[in-house]
Formats: structure tokens, C-alpha cells, sequence
């Protein structure tokens, strides 16, 4: 799964880990995607979006018949 957001394009950042001596070690802070589907030209489709874009009303959420 690539860790990128279908509406604003959010991906991964990286930074390091600091332990008590302050020695670094590689980290990735990854967004909070949510796999949603979403309407896109008229019809439904699954996609990946972050949580930031679902609050914010960015993307148009499919809401079920049911």
C-alpha cells in the first residue's frame, strides 16, 4: 500500500528515533489514511485518504443504499 493520500498528496515524513543518550535512528511518520470510497467523476472507487482531508469535507464520501 503506498502511504499517500489521493486527495492532498500527503505522504511520509522521516525524522529519527532519540533514545535516552540521544543516539539517532531512522523513523518514517506515516499519515492516518483510511481506505474509504470516495466519488471520483461520477462513480464510486476505494481509495486511500488521510484523515485531515475525510474532516475537513475535502473528498465526497459514498453513502450506502442500505
Amino acid at each position: 500500500m503506498a502511504k499517500v493520500c489521493t486527495s492532498c498528496g500527503k505522504g511520509p515524513a522521516f525524522g529519527n528515533n532519540r533514545s535516552h543518550s540521544m543516539r539517532a535512528t531512522p523513523r518514517r511518520f506515516d499519515p492516518n489514511l483510511q481506505k474509504v470510497r470516495i466519488m471520483v467523476a461520477g462513480t464510486a472507487k476505494r481509495a486511500y485518504v488521510c484523515t485531515r482531508c475525510l474532516k475537513a469535507g475535502k473528498v465526497q464520501k459514498v453513502v450506502s443504499g442500505t
